[in-house]
């Protein structure tokens, strides 16, 4: 029985105290066809289309063959549930960078730390592991909370992209923002320098 008990525990790739990020395989095609779909995180990532579980099943088997990106889930460290995900996409080994992205599911998820923590330990990975020496993201005006996020861990503002996003009958502008590998260093690392 314990040895069912460890093989049903879910891979822990990389692990922090609130939550830890995991591979996304097809047996998660409904848990992120419903993280897909949850309104908050539409409006808060811009999602213009709808898709469909054959599509997310695609999308889940294509992401295991491509090697400029990588997609985690984000659980709940305590109970195990799906509450996000988060990504490195466009991976260049040639100029060391990428892009980050973040959605954390439904309101009661939201606010309680976790996509701070999940965002550190993709950091860690990204600069530690991965050798990259710059990681950016975008993120639109109107999902403040997001923007007061990224700043705090050390994302500086690069520029705005003026009216990149159509949605819910208006216009809305995109925010450049990146961390660089010496930022994420003196910021996280200072304490193994003596």
């Amino acid at each position: 029985m314990s040895h069912n008990a460890k093989t049903d525990r879910p891979v822990r790739f990389l692990e922090g105290t609130k939550v830890y990020l995991r591979p996304v395989n097809s047996a998660d095609t409904e848990a992120y066809y419903q993280l897909l779909h949850d309104a908050d995180m539409l409006r808060l990532t811009g999602t213009q289309h709808y898709f469909t579980r054959e599509q997310i099943e695609r999308y889940i088997d294509s992401k295991s063959q491509d090697s400029s990106s990588i997609l985690l889930l984000i659980a709940d460290a305590a109970t195990d549930e799906v509450i996000g995900d988060i990504a490195l996409q466009d991976i260049s080994d040639t100029n060391r960078s990428a892009n980050l992205r973040i959605a954390i599911s439904a309101a009661r998820h939201q606010g309680r730390g976790y996509g701070t923590e999940a965002i550190q330990l993709l950091l860690d990975y990204g600069f530690g592991i991965r050798n990259l020496h710059r990681i950016e993201l975008n993120v639109y005006a109107y999902n403040e909370r997001a923007q007061h996020v990224y700043r705090k861990l050390g994302f500086q503002q690069e520029g705005i992209q003026r009216d990149a996003l159509f949605y819910n009958h208006e216009y809305h502008d995109a925010i450049l923002m990146s961390m660089l590998e010496h930022e994420y260093r003196a910021r996280y690392l200072t304490h193994t320098t003596s």
